[in-house]
């Protein structure tokens, strides 16, 4: 499929170049002098601290949102609809990202408040910070479904009661209780199609987008969901968390050691100031990237598991290997990535190396 192939070289050219840019944005940042310009106006702005910091955060992400606005639309919108894959048009897709960004911004804004007030109150911020931010995966999981998804899109009941049954009893015998079944109109976008098993307890709920109830068969879309429902019967969810976790705390270890050790030579008042904050957006980025292949690494894993919990769960091999095919096609997904690019980039396997898993248990 050269044009998959053509598509993700693309979007990898464009995130290697969103990701340069932000880089060079924030050591201008610190290398004009600018960052402890924008400390000293908000401090003669307001005594809080608080508010030092929100001015700072809200003026530098502000910034970036707009310096980087050409290579996320080129990314976003431009390239998926050339290619196919994106069908909305660019006033629908604008207000999708503008209450994308005003999600994103409100909790980027409260995530900085809190590690700069951790900062301010104790040298072990980073495992106070850490602990914040698991908490807060976890409560942002649980409101998942009935406070952030219906802002993208329109979730209804599925109307056909005995495919419905039919997934909730998959469900149930999975040990995987789940409060209905859900159709988010994804058709209304673009062509691309998913399941998911979202919310936690009393909101854990089934979400069909209704271009794979349109397309796919009742036996393809057991194999889709009967993945999903796996990663809940194996507990990857606290598995995910327990890895995110560890990296994290290991990532804000290594932020506070750079991040101290960075002060004199930027001419910080102390890890605290403001002026830095450029400094620790920067080494948590790196970090990050750092951390990426084990992340992924992981991930993998589970992913394997839980394809091999959909082959057993079902017993129907030939409705997966066609319900990956199909989604490979929908999504226009990259079938056989290089090993590094995977090893890499890549949060699930390849497509092709899931299918010749699955055949594997045709044999």
């Amino acid at each position: 499929m050269p044009d998959a192939s053509r598509y993700h070289r693309l979007r990898l050219v464009l995130a290697a170049a969103g990701l340069a840019l932000s880089i060079a944005y924030l050591v201008a940042l610190l290398g004009t002098g600018a960052a402890h310009a924008l400390a000293r106006a908000a401090a003669a702005a307001t005594g809080s601290a608080w508010g030092q910091v929100a001015i700072v955060a809200g003026v530098l992400g502000a910034a970036r949102a707009v310096l980087t606005l050409p290579l996320g639309w080129t990314r976003g919108w431009w390239l998926p609809r050339r290619y196919g894959l994106l069908h909305q048009e660019v006033r629908g897709w604008l207000a999708d990202r503008a209450k994308a960004a005003l999600l994103s911004g409100a909790l980027g804004l409260a995530a900085v408040e809190v590690v700069y007030a951790l900062l301010r109150a104790t040298p072990l911020w980073w495992l106070w910070a850490a602990a914040a931010f698991l908490a807060a995966n976890v409560a942002l999981a649980f409101v998942f479904p009935v406070w952030i998804a219906p802002l993208f899109y329109r979730l209804t009941p599925l109307a056909d009661a005995g495919l419905s049954e039919r997934l909730l009893a998959l469900a149930r015998r999975a040990g995987v209780p789940a409060v209905g079944v859900w159709i988010a109109d994804q058709s209304r976008k673009s062509r691309t199609a998913n399941a998911a098993v979202v919310g936690l307890g009393r909101t854990r709920r089934i979400v069909l987008f209704d271009t794979l109830t349109a397309r796919f068969t009742p036996e393809e879309i057991e194999s889709v969901l009967a993945h999903e429902l796996g990663h809940h019967v194996h507990g990857d969810a606290r598995r995910g968390l327990a890895v995110q976790g560890a990296l994290m705390l290991a990532s804000f270890w290594l932020a506070d050691l750079l991040l101290r050790a960075g002060a004199p030579a930027l001419g910080l008042a102390g890890p605290a100031d403001p002026a830095g904050m450029p400094w620790l957006a920067l080494v948590l980025l790196v970090l990050s990237l750092a951390a990426l292949p084990l992340g992924n690494g992981f991930s993998r894993r589970i992913e394997r598991q839980a394809d091999d919990f959909a082959l057993a769960v079902t017993g129907n091999p030939g409705a997966f290997i066609a319900a990956m095919e199909r989604l490979g096609e929908l999504n226009l997904a990259e079938r056989r990535p290089s090993r590094l690019k995977e090893l890499v980039l890549y949060s699930h396997p390849a497509l092709e190396r899931r299918i010749a898993r699955a055949r594997g248990g045709l044999a």
